[in-house]
């Protein structure tokens, strides 16, 4: 299951440059790609907003 981010997201690249599988795209919020995402949930755990979950 990949996660999502929320519109908490102030796109400030933190969980971009954590990613490892390269998943998370910028934007005006940024977005994971969940056929990239391998679950890890380092992005979740790097930011700073609490603006990443597990997607449902």
């Amino acid at each position: 299951m990949a996660y999502k981010i929320s519109s908490d997201c102030v796109a400030c690249g933190t969980c971009q440059s954590e990613c490892p599988s390269g998943a998370i795209s910028e934007g005006d919020i940024y977005k994971i790609d969940p056929n990239v995402c391998i679950d890890c949930g380092t992005c979740a755990e790097a930011c700073p907003m609490g603006a990443i979950s597990p997607a449902e």
